[in-house]
């Protein structure tokens, strides 16, 4: 991670001057620095998600196979599954795999790359820290869903330009609000694994084997089916990938999101407060 970021971090105090002691005085005023405000933090981190080649490969992958898929999609294929809400579906996939991924490098970033005792001398604030980076999670999933619209508009314009598919561009706002639901949701999982864990190997990993192993077991387990339908996230935030919930499924979504997003948020959060810097 470039120095510059911290740099900046120093910069964004915004000066306030300070009059000295013993009114009356001729003295200079002295100045001191105020702390960055929460937008300039964010911003910070936002620099801080691109500022490593892991982290801007991660995003140039993501888009690039989100318009390949969804090219693919409007040119094969049975003309009905042409359509822009089929090539969206299709178009979130790399973003819901990869994503995740940048949110844990963006947590752990302090700590795998050494530079978390100058971020908290700097901003001895931890959590201001640490909401700083959820808030640039949760604009780096915007941003993810915004990417995958357009994707999702230019493989079906070029299915249309093609020929041989329905090129229907209808879809409702419920939907496409459900599209930037389980974006969020699926990055914000990232986040709690990272903040959690501290370690971007350990927390990538465990993103993706412990709800792979919940379905898995939820499959084979009969008498466990029922239960799992609840703590599972790959079957509860399924509906909200495939743009079809029911009113049954919220309620499953929301104690998924509970468990995998909320308790490793708060969790990491007491974690990263009580942790030593070194």
């Amino acid at each position: 991670m470039s120095t510059d970021v911290h740099t900046e971090l120093i910069r964004a105090g915004r000066p306030v001057a300070v009059a000295p002691r013993g009114a009356g005085s001729e003295e200079d005023p002295r100045t001191r620095f105020a702390a960055p405000t929460a937008w300039r933090l964010t911003t910070v981190e936002l620099r801080k998600a691109v500022d490593t080649r892991a982290g801007r490969w991660l995003l140039i992958a993501s888009v690039l196979l989100a318009a390949a898929v969804a090219i693919a999609r409007g040119v094969t294929g049975a003309a009905a599954d042409r359509t822009f809400a089929d090539c969206l579906e299709l178009a979130l996939l790399p973003f819901g795999i990869l994503l995740p991924v940048l949110g844990i490098l963006l947590m752990t970033g302090e700590w795998s790359q050494r530079t978390a005792l100058a971020t908290y001398a700097l901003v001895p604030d931890r959590a201001r820290i640490t909401w700083a980076k959820v808030r640039a999670g949760l604009l780096i999933g915007l941003g993810a869903a915004v990417a995958s619209v357009v994707a999702a508009a230019l493989g079906n314009a070029v299915g249309i330009a093609v020929g041989g598919a329905d090129g229907s561009w209808s879809m409702s706002l419920g939907d496409l609000g459900q599209t930037l639901a389980a974006q969020e949701l699926n990055l914000l999982m990232g986040v709690g694994f990272g903040l959690l864990l501290m370690s971007p190997a350990l927390a990538i990993v465990a993103f993706f084997a412990l709800p792979t192993a919940f379905t898995v077991l939820g499959e084979t387990v009969s008498s466990l089916e029922s239960t799992f339908r609840w703590i599972d996230p790959n079957r509860a935030f399924d509906p909200l990938l495939n743009v079809d919930v029911h009113a049954g499924d919220w309620p499953k979504i929301l104690v998924c999101a509970l468990l995998w997003v909320g308790v490793p948020l708060v969790a990491g959060i007491a974690r990263t407060h009580r942790r030593e810097i070194k």
